[in-house]
């Protein structure tokens, strides 16, 4: 297990207010960086969030159920208030966002340097915070392995041609990348995620890993794909499935001793066993958390019983 502060993730929280038909509002904790720092504390690791959280309820709420969680929350001092999101579920329990959110995250230091970090989504490409976030990670991967989950919300993303850029300027930086099918049929319309993943793979990451909904997921390493099927489960929503695949993926690779020093060679020479059974963690974290509601990942228990024997 990682030592305390030895895993950074830096990125944006966000309260989500959940609307359903015919019942009140409901307001969860969440922001898909907040939501991977709080599944790896979760699963046992000590993790920092580097983030910004105003002085209102819902930064109150937030820090409240990262703290329970033993998350150190880091600030950079911003007093914005915290961002928001409406999630809205259909009947097949699928969230669509929309967001108010400002991302201006100012520079931190550190009493320590992480032995590895991890970034993505709106704190990756929202001005001016993102220039910051970019900066940080670019410094702190001299020491640490790193990864990054783009996790796109289209509304955020301003100009797609930028927006692609900035996305790629960070798969660059990465060691470990995570999109989703419907992220990458965003940022590259019609094309086959799998090339898309074999095309990032070439510009720096030792593994880049494809989630497909209930098709599976797969992962590109340089020896080719490997492919895992979907747990089956019954949905409730699909709220931090993502979030709960990513911290299931480092959980798994810190588990293998894949990251930190030296974690970058290593990376490099993963086999074909071990890549399947770190998506066969990521697939099992994912799949509790859609069976309940919200961004509730799993204990190291919840894992271990959806893994199975």
């Amino acid at each position: 297990m990682l030592d305390r502060i030895d895993l950074l993730v830096i990125g944006e929280c966000v309260a989500d207010i959940v609307r359903l038909p015919d019942a009140p509002d409901q307001v969860h904790p969440g922001g898909s960086p907040a939501n991977v720092a709080y599944g790896l504390a979760r699963l046992g690791h000590g993790v920092t969030l580097l983030t910004q959280l105003g002085p209102d309820d819902n930064g109150q709420l937030i820090r409240d159920h990262l703290n329970d969680a033993e998350v150190e929350v880091r600030t950079d001092g911003a007093m914005a208030a915290t961002p928001s999101a409406a999630v809205t579920l259909d009947d097949a329990g699928t969230a669509e966002y929309t967001f108010q959110i400002t991302w201006t995250l100012g520079p931190v230091s550190l009493e320590q340097p992480p032995r590895h970090v991890h970034t993505g989504s709106i704190a990756a490409v929202m001005e001016p915070g993102a220039t910051a976030v970019v900066a940080a990670v670019d410094s702190l991967r001299k020491a640490a392995t790193v990864s990054y989950d783009p996790n796109v919300r289209p509304e955020l993303m301003g100009d797609h041609e930028a927006a692609v850029r900035k996305v790629e300027r960070c798969v660059a930086l990465s060691d470990v990348v995570k999109a989703s099918d419907e992220d990458l049929e965003w940022l590259y319309p019609g094309q086959e995620p799998g090339q898309v993943a074999e095309r990032w793979l070439a510009t720096g990451p030792a593994v880049v890993l494809v989630t497909r909904g209930a098709d599976g997921a797969l992962a590109v390493v340089p020896d080719g794909q490997v492919t895992v099927d979907a747990l089956p489960t019954e949905v409730v929503d699909t709220v931090g499935a993502g979030d709960a695949f990513m911290s299931g993926t480092l959980h798994a690779l810190a588990s293998h001793g894949l990251l930190g020093p030296g974690g970058r060679d290593r990376l490099r020479s993963l086999d074909r066993a071990t890549v399947t059974d770190v998506l066969r963690h990521a697939s099992a974290s994912a799949a509790v958390t859609v069976a309940r509601a919200g961004a509730n990942p799993p204990d190291a228990a919840e894992l271990a019983g959806a893994l199975g024997p």
